[in-house]
C-alpha cells in the first residue's frame, strides 16, 4: 500500500493569520487535504475529492456565499483528477472514493470518477436528501453527486478502534471512524500502513493546535467557521476532545484534518 497526500483545493479567506496562524498578508491559505491510496489488487482509493473539474469550469454551481466567504481559488491543477494523471494513473483506476462527508469542498470531484464506488455513512447521505434551511442549501451541492451510480452506505457496527467505533471499508486496513457533529454523518478514515495507523479526521477539527497538546488552541477565524458549520455542536466538541486525547495517548500516530496547510506540508516534501 502506498499513500499519496494531495492538495485538492485552495481557499484563501480574508483574515490571514487570524485563520491559518501563519500567513503574513491579508489572506489565509486553507487546503483541501485528500489521500490517494495505491492498493495491492483493488485499484486506487481516494479519500475525499476536494474541488473537481466541474467546480473549476463552472464555479457558479457552488454557493456565492461560500465562494466569497472562503475566497475559493479555482485552480485546475489542484483537482484530484489532474494530479492522479500526473502520477501516471487514469481516472478509471480510481475504484473507490471514501468521503468524510458531503460538504461542497469534499465532494466536488465525484463527477471526475464516474466508475468509482462512493463510500459514506448512511446518515450523511440521508441528511442531504431534503435540504432545508439557509445554510444546508448552500453548503451541500446535489449536482456534485447527482450522477454517482454506485453508492455503498454504512452504519455503525460496534467494532472498536482505539476507543472509537469503526467500520471496515474496502480493505481490512481501511476503516471509517464515525466523528459526528460537523455534519450528521461525518466520519474520519483510518488507514493502517507499514508505518502504523494514520487518521484523516476530515473536518472533526480545523487547526493543528486543537490536538496534540493538553490545552486547546485555535485561531479566531477557524473557531468562528467551525461554529458556523456545526450540525450538532455538542457532538463535534466531544469528538474533538476525544481526538485530542487520542493524539496525546498515541503521539506516534499520524492524525491530520482536511484544511490545515501546515499539517499537509509535513507530507509533501520529496513526494513525486
Amino acid at each position: 500500500m502506498r499513500i499519496h497526500h494531495l492538495e485538492c483545493g485552495c481557499m484563501c479567506p480574508f483574515g490571514g493569520a487570524l485563520y491559518d496562524g501563519f500567513s503574513k498578508g491579508l489572506t489565509a491559505h486553507l487546503c483541501c487535504h485528500c489521500l490517494l491510496i495505491e492498493t495491492d489488487g483493488d485499484g486506487l482509493v481516494l479519500v475525499d475529492t476536494g474541488f473537481g473539474e466541474q467546480d473549476v469550469q463552472n464555479p457558479q454551481r457552488l454557493s456565492r456565499m461560500f465562494r466569497l466567504l472562503n475566497n475559493i481559488q479555482f485552480d485546475p491543477a489542484l483537482t484530484a483528477v489532474v494530479q492522479i494523471r500526473r502520477l501516471g494513473f487514469q481516472p478509471a483506476d480510481v475504484r473507490h472514493i471514501l468521503l468524510t462527508h458531503l460538504d461542497f469542498d469534499h465532494a466536488g470531484g465525484l463527477d471526475d470518477f464516474p466508475n468509482a464506488t462512493v463510500h459514506v455513512l448512511q446518515d450523511e447521505h440521508a441528511a442531504v436528501q431534503q435540504l432545508r434551511g439557509f445554510l444546508p442549501r448552500r453548503r451541500f451541492v446535489p449536482a456534485q453527486w447527482r450522477d454517482v451510480r454506485r453508492w455503498q452506505f454504512y452504519r455503525e457496527e460496534g467494532d472498536e478502534w482505539f476507543g472509537f467505533q469503526s467500520i471496515r471499508c474496502v480493505l481490512d486496513d481501511i476503516l471509517l471512524i464515525p466523528l459526528r457533529g460537523h455534519t450528521a454523518g461525518h466520519s474520519g478514515v483510518a488507514i493502517q500502513s507499514e508505518n502504523g495507523w494514520m487518521l484523516h479526521a476530515g473536518d472533526a477539527y480545523f487547526y493543528r493546535g486543537e490536538i496534540g497538546q493538553p490545552s486547546y488552541h485555535c485561531t479566531p477565524g477557524l473557531r468562528f467557521y467551525q461554529r458556523l458549520m456545526d450540525t450538532d455542536h455538542d457532538k463535534r466538541v466531544l469528538n474533538q476532545r476525544r481526538l485530542r486525547a487520542l493524539s496525546l495517548a498515541h503521539p506516534q500516530m499520524d492524525i491530520f484534518c482536511s484544511h490545515d496547510a501546515r499539517e499537509l506540508s509535513r507530507y509533501l516534501p520529496g513526494q513525486p
